[in-house]
């Protein structure tokens, strides 16, 4: 559907995008995700044709538009200003787009109330946009995108606007339209819950560079580097190396503690120093010092205690004197553990990773 090959972008000296090459699939939901300044939006600029490329080709269905302008190239935008027209009422304004495109009018009345069904809002048809609200605007302007049916869709933030709970009930919208409309979509966000909850594939960014592409599991479970496991998630990254290598190898930590992880092969040589990765929600604490054959343990005192409603986050600092976080589902019987309290915090050998 779109394909990047060797795209770079220069501003001056200032290389906002180094040489980037992609393929995204026929009706995939692909979020390029990264911190400010990573070039994802620069790289969405550039598919929809509002920012020309350094270097490189941009192919879209199997034709080269690199310099081909973006009311050319027949795709959607959704931008997180919502760009509704004030004076005009929101059947209007999903219509203007057919209108600009001399669609016959019973043909405009048709697709404007399909959409407005897609989207849940069938009933605000005659309303101005100033007449609803933020969720609303927001699923208004992707029913005047999606109305003349193009054959990808690019979102640039769009949620960025909205409150934490508005925010993921659009994520199920959203998801919920691409589900049943099989458009490609290339949507770009900061927050990694949202690349997480919406994506087949995530494309993580850093300074310009592509940093791991693949499943959101994928880059959750097996990140390419300390960057992505820091990024994705929240994670508790221990310096080491490695003492005995194998396919479970044995760490040696910068406490003094080891700890056996798997280590992929080009780790598998004494001497190689990394990062043990671990996951809060792949920890237990425990008050014995019994641990089964499978497990690795360390030894801290608790700290503190959030309840985040669903969850309960235990905060540990290691003898070491790292901080790590242990998190578990909350529950009536879960236990509390006093601040101080000497604990022995477990997991299983499998649920760490190494990064060399």
């Amino acid at each position: 559907m779109v394909g990047l090959r060797n795209v770079t972008k220069r501003y001056g000296d200032l290389v906002a995008l180094h040489e980037t090459s992609l393929e995204v699939r026929q009706g995939e939901f692909l979020t390029l995700l990264g911190p400010s300044g990573s070039g994802k939006t620069t790289l969405l600029n550039m598919i929809a044709g509002m920012a020309t490329p350094s270097g490189g080709e941009i192919i879209l269905n199997g034709r080269d538009v690199t310099s081909l302008p973006a009311e050319e190239r027949g795709m959607g935008m959704v931008f997180q200003t919502y760009a509704l027209m004030p004076h005009m009422t929101v059947f209007e304004n999903i219509a203007f787009p057919l209108q600009i495109r001399k669609v016959a009018r019973d043909e405009i009345r048709r697709r404007v109330t399909e959409v407005l069904e897609l989207v849940r809002l069938p009933h605000v048809a005659n309303r101005k946009p100033q007449e609803l609200s933020g969720g609303q605007q927001q699923r208004i302007s992707i029913a005047r995108c999606i109305v003349y049916r193009p054959s990808l869709i690019l979102m640039d933030e769009p949620l960025g606007a909205l409150d934490k709970k508005l925010r993921e009930q659009m994520q199920l919208e959203i998801k919920h339209i691409h589900t049943q409309l099989g458009i490609t979509m290339l949507y770009v966000t900061h927050d990694q819950e949202e690349a997480l909850n919406m994506s087949d594939r995530i494309m993580l960014m850093n300074a310009g560079r592509v940093e791991q592409l693949g499943p959101p599991a994928e880059l959750y479970f097996e990140p390419a580097s300390e960057f992505v496991a820091d990024f994705i998630g929240q994670s508790t990254l221990l310096p080491g190396e490695v003492t005995h290598p194998g396919a479970i190898g044995t760490v040696r930590l910068a406490s003094g503690e080891s700890c056996r992880v798997p280590l992929p092969p080009t780790c598998r040589v004494a001497g190689t120093k990394g990062k043990v990765l671990l996951r809060p929600e792949s920890l237990r604490i425990v008050d014995h010092d019994t641990v089964e054959p499978d497990h690795n343990v360390l030894h801290g005192f608790v700290t503190d205690t959030l309840i985040t409603g669903g969850t309960v986050k235990h905060f540990v600092t290691l003898d070491g004197g790292t901080e790590i976080a242990v998190q578990e589902l909350t529950n009536q019987s879960m236990t509390r553990f006093p601040p101080t309290q000497p604990v022995n915090v477990v997991w299983h050998v499998d649920a760490a990773r190494f990064l060399a």
